[in-house]
């Protein structure tokens, strides 16, 4: 067999129905389909669909139907062969050798499919039995229930070196498959190859056939070099060219979904529990462009939803970058920033699926996104400054190969700056951009864009927007942890997504409280001055100080006193509140907070959450001062002022669990998942 099902699928996969299509038929957008008048007969009315997400046509008046070789085959009236040839000179694909070997080639593949499924099944029984209870207890916590665990075919890699091996052997599979696959690690310095994946729970990845092809293991130590570890590049899987849940979302996203890029396996699993059951996303590497074209077959602007961390945003960068010389009329892509210091997984626990709705429904055009970036903490205080921030976009335009989008983009870019730096909004063109602001500090006049304080986060402001009447005054930003860059992202639905979830140390102080009402005969004053950013949290807060004060919870059983608490607060209509307390707890170790716990075991708790809370209050506060005094003064002092502050404030987060001994007194055992 000379073309192999790889090769065709392939073929397909760069080649979009409507493209090959549209080369012979007048196409025109019809919902998620194309329309266009039959090819194969005279016709009046278009009875003709197109369709790329499931990558066929279909004729109404003559009954054909096919995919992109049939229709070659069908209207130039060629043979299967030189229809493929010609796709393939399309596509830029070089043809494959005719060999002698070509048929044991596609058999050779095949028997390797086998392998990956016989091993899928094995780890999918190990989870089941006792030897995954460690593992079951780690997705447990991370709210994956059984069901979705069948679902997405999870499973387990015991520790033992050579589990694997010896279960295949058994079953007839060589060793040379197993290596060839990945699931071995062998070579000439290996005298005994051995399981790559050991005490790892496993993620089997797929192809668009649903064969497994790779799996993706994460550790459940913590002293191990590589907390996700992939299949290595082989002849099923070639990383750059899949994506996780491929085939579910490409026909959830046919089905009117939106299709969403997350980071992680556990992200994409934790969206389509929630809702979302378009969500894909790469395998342990940047995105690559045969991973973009794979989005686009499936979605015109999919959207990109990244941790709303520094890191998050490069890799929103990356991705922009990548994209740009591809653009093409209706391709494009969108980006969503979670609140930060959450992914997908974190978010959905605590704020279920209207959190993240809500900052799907704030996702940025990619304009948008590479506008906030050139203006990220600059300084445009001379005519020179702003003339390099000109050259810069217009050098990153002409990147765009697609002539139309390339001088859309420009028009876009060019109307940006005029409405930036002109007074008047952009009516006098670039004769007057100034738009000079008294400094606050030194006398000095400092420079700012039109509109509030620079895009100094991913998120910023997007200054594209005219007036809606009015003058455009500076609005006031909310107070507290949760700081808008600018009035227009203040009163964004993102934001509103960030306020809706509370903060996992805040919740974690008010479960202290709750469950060890008895805290607050020696820690009352301390617990009313804490800094509550969240607004239900706060009122939960007060609510408890009210119990309490009212109600001594004088009982010495501190279960009994936990029960009341709970009763008080359910009675005063905190039902909810209490249930999304526990929603945004998304780490079982912090053993001081929950019940039952020992005494010493929640007092140390205690002390370490109320300094980290006061110290993330008191670092908040020095990054708006760092923020101020580089908006004042660019200089390499501040800055390195600004990046000292946002190293401390990623120190502090996540590290509630860290005091030696944790749980020790509760009954913790000693090797914690």
């Amino acid at each position: 067999m000379r073309f192999t099902p790889q090769f065709l699928d392939e073929l397909r996969a760069r080649l979009s129905v409507s493209e090959v299509v549209g080369k012979r038929v007048k196409l025109k957008k019809a919902g998620r389909e194309w329309k266009g008048l039959s090819p194969f007969q005279q016709e009046k009315t278009p009875s003709f669909y197109v369709n790329d997400q499931k990558g066929f046509y279909h004729d109404f008046s003559s009954g054909k139907h096919g995919d992109i070789i049939n229709f070659v085959m069908e209207t130039d009236g060629l043979p299967f062969a030189e229809a493929v040839e010609r796709l393939a000179s399309m596509a830029g694909l070089q043809l494959p050798a005719v060999t002698p070997d070509a048929a044991r080639q596609e058999q050779r593949r095949r028997t390797l499919h086998d392998v990956m499924g016989l091993a899928a099944k094995y780890f999918a029984e190990t989870l089941a039995s006792r030897l995954g209870a460690k593992a079951r207890g780690y997705l447990a916590d991370r709210a994956i229930t059984p069901a979705t665990q069948l679902q997405f075919r999870l499973g387990y890699a015991s520790p033992d070196r050579f589990a694997l091996k010896e279960h295949l052997g058994k079953l007839g599979i060589s060793v040379e498959d197993m290596v060839e696959t990945g699931l071995l690690i062998g070579g000439e310095d290996i005298p005994v190859p051995y399981d790559r994946f050991r005490d790892r729970v496993m993620f089997p990845i797929t192809d668009l056939r649903g064969r497994v092809i790779a799996f993706g293991g994460r550790a459940l130590e913590k002293d191990v070099p590589a907390k996700y570890l992939n299949s290595p590049e082989t002849p099923l899987f070639h990383k750059g060219d899949n994506l996780y849940n491929h085939q579910t979302a490409r026909k959830a996203t046919h089905d009117g979904s939106a299709l969403i890029v997350v980071e992680g396996y556990v992200d994409v699993i934790a969206m389509v529990t929630a809702g979302f059951a378009g969500a894909v996303a790469p395998l342990g590497t940047a995105l690559t462009e045969s991973q973009l074209a794979l989005l686009w077959k499936m979605a015109d602007e999919p959207i990109l939803c990244f941790d709303g961390d520094r890191a998050g945003q490069k890799a929103a960068y990356r991705a922009a970058d990548l994209a740009l010389p591809f653009l093409a009329p209706g391709k494009s892509l969108r980006f969503a920033l979670l609140p930060e210091g959450q992914d997908p997984d974190d978010l959905v626990r605590s704020g279920g699926r209207g959190a993240m709705e809500e900052v799907i429904a704030a996702a940025r055009p990619l304009a948008d996104m590479l506008w906030s970036r050139e203006l990220e903490g600059g300084n445009f205080a001379t005519p020179e400054r702003r003339a390099a921030l000109e050259a810069r976009i217009k050098d990153m335009s002409n990147g765009i190969r697609d002539e139309v989008v390339r001088r859309y983009y420009r028009e876009d870019f060019v109307k940006r700056l005029q409405q930036t730096f002109s007074p008047d909004g952009g009516r006098g063109g670039f004769a007057n951009r100034g738009n000079f602001r008294q400094g606050q500090g030194g006398g000095g006049r400092a420079f700012q864009p039109r509109g509030g304080s620079g895009a100094n986060r991913f998120g910023g402001q997007g200054f594209g927007g005219g007036r809606r009447g009015g003058p455009l005054g500076p609005a006031p930003l909310p107070s507290g942890p949760y700081q808008a860059s600018s009035p227009q992202l203040a009163a964004s639905p993102i934001m509103r997504g960030q306020r809706s979830a509370i903060s996992r140390r805040e919740a974690l102080i008010l479960q202290s409280l709750i469950n060890h009402p008895w805290l607050l005969h020696d820690h009352l004053e301390e617990v009313a001055a804490l800094e509550i950013a969240h607004p239900e949290a706060h009122k939960l807060r007060a609510a408890i100080i009210s119990a309490f004060v009212n109600d001594h919870y004088h009982s010495p059983d501190p279960e009994e006193q936990a029960e009341k608490m709970r009763g008080d607060l359910e009675k005063g209509g905190f039902s909810q509140v209490l249930q999304r307390v526990e929603g945004a707890i998304t780490t079982a170790a912090v053993w001081g907070a929950r019940e039952g716990a020992a005494r010493e075991d929640v007092l140390a708790t205690w002390h370490q959450l109320v300094a980290l809370h006061r110290q993330y209050h008191s670092l908040l506060r020095e990054l708006k001062d760092a923020e101020l005094a580089l908006g004042e003064d660019p200089s390499e002092a501040n800055l390195a002022w600004l990046r000292d502050v946002k190293a401390r404030l990623a120190e502090v987060d996540g590290t509630e669990a860290l005091i030696e001994g944790f749980g020790e007194l509760s009954g913790r055992f000693q090797r914690s998942v």
